[in-house]
């Protein structure tokens, strides 16, 4: 049974109080025709679940294939279809021999279209339908057999019931004679070219339409012939072959329904059937909408997930719907004002954001006013949209650039840090606002209350200011505000100040003012009144800032590294990463384009594999059918194969395990390697993490030496490494015998739920400082090149490098670098790599990663420790 389709999956609700074989034998012999009706449903239903009964084989062919109860009959029917029909050595057993003899001679009956016309002149209406019924049932039922020695007596009925006059016939016979070729050709050979001529011929509908189907499937150019021949009748064919049109006004109606389930499945439904931009724009408002009125978050952030997948395919079309979607930000919670953002930022143009970076200033206005849990977070996000708008579309950022310059002296640290990372880049960018920008930054020196916030701003001035009037003014207020003393920009400015200036008297007044603040912080720091002091690295920069200052004018170099070098390096950064976010935008486009010269994917006519194009009603399709991924190997399938017992128990299992997005399904074979019939087998899992069984697999009798497939759902709620165990348990020949055999454990490995990801610097070093889970791995490899080990750990990590390539560039014997990836579950994973090669070649180092979870800083460092050793 578990090497056999199952045509229908019945869940059992009462699988722990199920009738013994003795009880469904006396039900069946001396039951009612009511209780054989519901005798014969509990044994169908514990049939498909895997336990085949051959025992109730003879009551079944003696009590029920007599009866005349048409209910029974249909039950009989699938009966046939799940029951063993061979022995174990594969030959036909002798019951079904009979059983087929009779079900031969009665399909023979009603085949004959001589006798079945006197039988319909003689009887009355409702006598003639069911005479129908049971010839196309019959035929349905041919579909679902596998045993050519059973379907070669009929083939001259179904050849007849091609020709039949009622079209019921005639498409069920379309179908089994399909069925038949598709698996035994040599059976009936000429079956493409039968079905071609019945095609030519038919004038039903739904008869047409089978017979199209058969043909696209076994033989493609005898369906292009005919399709060929009717290319002018196409678009008049009947509605079952056209339903789109119909369909669509439907589901249009159906957006505006009451319920917000029907709304969403009629959105989704809509873009299966259709890409038309009045389509697409439907289904993205009805999208909205529900966001907007549903009050749970889980469902805002799954609709939101489709709205994203809506616009990376019609991305043009959905412009002018930017708006709309930031209407979401009304939400509280800040998952879905993230995401909302994310996506409305995807639309914005330069025909747009003018609009949505003045719905980004009044939303910026209200968090000083409102007052709730994360509100510090959601102003931190407003700035950083405005500030990817201003960058994106230069003709905004003089507009906004002040207003965020008000948020200098926001208490909130993080929101303060990004205005002024902000300001740094627009600076950098736009040289025509350099003048007013540090103007408007001298007047919040006194407003700014972060430490990281004031060192970004001198940094701006000591590199901007290059007038000897905005030079003077930033001077006069670094001492206004003393006590944050600067430890970089003060000699920065005397010495731009020197190059602009002429008046070498002041020049001189002005350096030694600058080299008496320095020593008065070196002294401030190493006294006794400071609660810390100053620390070696502070002290050694700010004495090279004086020996700077003493020698300025005899070393042209130095002067050159402090007022042009630094400036440099930040304008090399800013342009790397326009060229990171060109090269990823690019790369997305040439996914998601299709070029002029690809094949059009018929699915009819092909069996190519659907890619990132195929649309969702196409990939549903896929599955629906059985069509499984090519990528999805045998050689990856046989890796996932575990196995739970010894070959020397009694019983052997082995675990195909098959990791979905949020679930794994273990497919257990559990085979008898005994001589003795195992009475109440069940297998029982537990489990460590964050994992949770679903439901506990049913118990099962195993005869000698035969096998039995169990299958078991495991759910997954977050990224650790999680550890499946459990025994089966069987009863023996005795009566009290009970035995049990302890299965291998089963290690779910946590890279099937991390994957690389991006983030900027400044998201970097806010998760490593908030972030309090660390492990350190130290190095210990073969590998001699810095490169190379670090394509190694991001391979096996699934981490992506966020340090520029330019940053890695070269070879000077060490190499740091900073890695990213995010799980499924939104949980982030972040590693720093910190290697030197030594004198003999060797790597030496350390790689430390930080989560908020144990579990991932854990599971990550074991992957990175198993990885060397599979190279020592």
């Amino acid at each position: 049974m578990a090497t056999e389709t199952c045509y229908t999956i019945i869940h059992q609700d009462d699988s722990l109080d199920q009738p013994s074989l003795q009880e469904l034998k006396t039900a069946l012999e001396k039951g009612s025709e009511e209780a054989k009706i519901d005798t014969m449903k509990k044994i169908l239903v514990t049939m498909l679940n895997g336990d085949p009964f051959p025992q109730l084989l003879m009551h079944v062919i003696r009590f029920v294939m007599p009866s005349k109860n048409k209910t029974l009959k249909k039950l009989l029917h699938f009966y046939w279809e799940i029951c063993p029909k061979t022995n174990p050595d594969g030959k036909l057993k002798q019951e079904m021999i009979l059983v087929w003899l009779v079900l031969i001679y009665q399909f023979r009956k009603y085949a004959l279209a001589d006798h079945l016309k006197n039988i319909e002149a003689h009887c009355t209406t409702h006598v003639a339908i069911n005479i129908l019924y049971i010839r196309g049932a019959t035929l349905r039922f041919l579909c679902k057999l596998r045993e050519p020695e059973l379907l070669e007596p009929l083939l001259p009925s179904c050849r007849s019931c091609l020709e039949h006059r009622h079209s019921y016939v005639r498409k069920n016979a379309v179908f089994a004679i399909y069925t038949i070729y598709k698996h035994f050709e040599y059976l009936i050979p000429d079956a493409p070219e039968l079905i071609q001529s019945f095609l030519a011929a038919e004038a039903d509908q739904t008869c047409k339409r089978n017979a199209f189907v058969m043909l696209c499937n076994t033989n493609q150019l005898r369906a292009v012939e005919y399709l060929n021949d009717v290319f002018d009748q196409v678009p008049n064919f009947d509605e079952l072959l056209q339903l789109s049109g119909k369909y669509i006004r439907c589901i249009f109606e159906l957006l505006n329904a009451a319920s917000h389930s029907v709304k969403y499945e009629a959105a989704t439904s809509l873009m299966a059937l259709t890409h038309a931009p009045a389509a697409v724009k439907a289904a993205a408002s009805c999208y909205i909408e529900l966001i907007i009125k549903e009050s749970d978050n889980n469902v805002k952030l799954i609709v939101l997930d489709r709205l994203d997948e809506l616009r990376e395919k019609h991305e043009q079309t959905l412009d002018d719907l930017v708006l709309d979607i930031l209407r979401v930000l009304t939400s509280t919670d800040i998952e879905v004002r993230r995401k909302a953002l994310r996506i409305g930022l995807e639309l914005v143009s330069s025909r747009n954001v003018q609009e949505v970076v003045v719905f980004l200033k009044k939303e910026l206005s209200k968090t000083l006013d409102q007052d709730y849990e994360k509100n510090n977070e959601y102003r931190q996000l407003l700035i950083q949209s405005i500030h990817g708008c201003a960058i994106k579309f230069s003709e905004v950022a003089a507009n906004v650039v002040h207003v965020l310059m008000e948020f200098l002296g926001d208490s909130n640290n993080p929101a303060a840090i990004d205005v002024i990372a902000f300001v740094r880049e627009v600076v950098e960018k736009f040289p025509n606002l350099r003048s007013s920008i540090t103007e408007k930054l001298l007047e919040t020196f006194m407003d700014v209350k972060s430490g990281k916030v004031f060192r970004g701003a001198l940094w701006i001035v000591g590199e901007y200011c290059t007038e000897c009037q905005d030079i003077e003014e930033a001077w006069k207020q670094i001492r206004t505000g003393l006590g944050e003393i600067p430890i970089l920009a003060s000699e920065q400015l005397v010495l731009r100040y020197a190059g602009v200036s002429k008046d070498a008297k002041k020049t001189n007044a002005l350096r030694a003012e600058a080299m008496l603040i320095m020593a008065s912080v070196i002294r401030v720091g190493q006294s006794q009144f400071v609660s810390t002091p100053i620390d070696e690295d502070s002290y050694d920069r700010i004495m090279s800032c004086l020996h700077v200052l003493e020698q300025f004018s005899i070393d042209a170099s130095i002067k050159s590294a402090f007022l042009q070098d630094t400036k440099a390096a930040f304008a090399r950064i800013v342009e790397a990463e326009e060229k990171r976010t060109a090269a990823k935008k690019a790369k997305d486009k040439s996914v998601a384009a299709v070029q002029v010269d690809d094949l059009i994917s018929f699915r009819q006519f092909s069996k190519r594999n659907l890619g990132d194009e195929a649309d969702e009603y196409e990939l549903d399709l896929t599955r629906a059918t059985g069509q499984s991924d090519p990528r999805d190997d045998l050689i990856s399938k046989l890796s996932r194969v575990v196995q739970l017992t010894g070959f020397s128990d009694p019983v052997y299992a082995e675990a195909y395990v098959n990791v979905h997005q949020y679930d794994i399904l273990l497919d257990v074979l559990i085979v008898n390697q005994t001589s003795e019939t195992l009475q109440n087998l069940s297998i029982e899992f537990a489990t460590l993490g964050d994992l949770k069984l679903v439901e506990r697999p049913t118990q099962h009798n195993l005869a000698p030496h035969s096998f039995h497939s169990v299958k078991a759902t495991i759910k997954v709620s977050s990224t650790e490494t999680g550890v499946i165990f459990g025994n089966i348990v069987y009863d023996g020949p005795g009566t009290s015998e009970s035995n049990c055999v302890v299965l291998n454990d089963i290690h779910i490995d946590i890279m099937d739920y991390i994957n690389p990801a991006y983030c900027n610097e400044t998201q970097f070093r806010s998760m490593w400082t908030e972030f309090e889970w660390e492990n350190k791995v130290n190095v210990n490899t073969n590998i001699t090149d810095l490169r190379e080990y670090l394509s190694h750990i991001m391979k096996s990590t699934n981490m992506s490098c966020l340090t520029p390539e330019t940053a890695l560039s070269g070879n000077c014997g060490f190499l740091s670098a900073n890695m990213y990836a995010r799980s499924i579950f939104g949980e982030d994973a972040l590693a720093n790599l910190s290697v030197e090669k030594q004198t003999d070649g060797a790597i030496a180092g350390h790689v430390r990663i930080r989560s908020k979870t144990q579990g991932i800083a854990l599971s990550l460092g074991d992957k990175i420790t198993l990885a060397q050793k599979a190279l020592a």
